[in-house]
């Protein structure tokens, strides 16, 4: 059952989202030694950010991977590195072995390659899956993809074998771009889905229903999905 949180605003998303990722480092480091965390970009995620910066202890024993790039340079304002960087990386004192970039800047083909074995080499595995991350911090799109898996594409058929994929035709810009597969989402421990504005009500609402194809976001594994929005991108009640 996913477990939907709904907040008076955008501030207070990015709170209780910076709450629910310490707590996740927190009982990764504790029962493993070290935690493992996958970031998105966007204006959410990133104030959530913001928030994670202020307790630089909190990311010690932590490895800092993504969840999605696009086919840019790391100083490009359009790289989900450059935002993390620019919001909690560099703000926290991460140590730059610890940060695992998609290399973007390679191609969508040979950045995906690299990244797939750099996340074999650098996570564990349960029983022969794909590599387990701790929590991956998601957004969603007005079209209800996550990461970037689009709907009705192709690599939303990706088996369970596959870890990082390229993407050369995105439909929104840039067309080329690394994600990791919809098989590395689910495995994850857990996944945190923030959503604020009037804009991605309707992607909410159809993430909680019916798994479909069209909607990505409707194909993570609900038991371990938290999923805070703020009023305007809330669903509506019943009645």
């Amino acid at each position: 059952m996913t477990r939907l949180t709904t907040c008076l605003d955008a501030e207070s998303v990015a709170e209780r989202a910076a709450a629910h990722v310490a707590r996740r480092l927190h009982r990764a480091r504790e029962q493993r030694g070290v935690a493992h965390i996958a970031l998105s970009g966007g204006t959410t995620p990133g104030r959530t950010y913001e928030l994670l910066a202020r307790e630089p202890a909190e990311w010690q024993e932590v490895e800092v991977w993504f969840a999605d790039e696009r086919c840019v340079a790391p100083d490009d304002p359009e790289s989900n590195y450059r935002l993390a960087a620019e919001t909690l990386l560099n703000p926290a004192a991460i140590p730059a072995e610890r940060v695992h970039r998609m290399q973007g800047e390679l191609g969508a083909a040979e950045g995906a390659r690299r990244y797939e074995q750099e996340l074999i080499e650098g996570l564990p595995s349960l029983g022969g899956g794909p590599p387990v991350l701790d929590v991956i911090v998601l957004g969603i799109g007005p079209d209800a993809h996550i990461a970037s898996l689009f709907p009705g594409a192709e690599t939303l058929d990706a088996g369970p074998e596959a870890i990082c994929l390229p993407i050369t035709d995105s439909p929104k810009p840039p067309p080329e771009r690394i994600t990791l597969s919809l098989a590395v989402l689910r495995a994850a421990r857990g996944c945190l889905l923030l959503a604020t504005g009037a804009g991605k009500a309707d992607a909410v609402s159809a993430m909680l229903g019916d798994e479909s194809r069209h909607v990505p976001a409707s194909l993570l594994r609900r038991e371990r999905l938290s999923v805070i929005v703020d009023d305007a991108a809330a669903p509506p009640g019943p009645g």
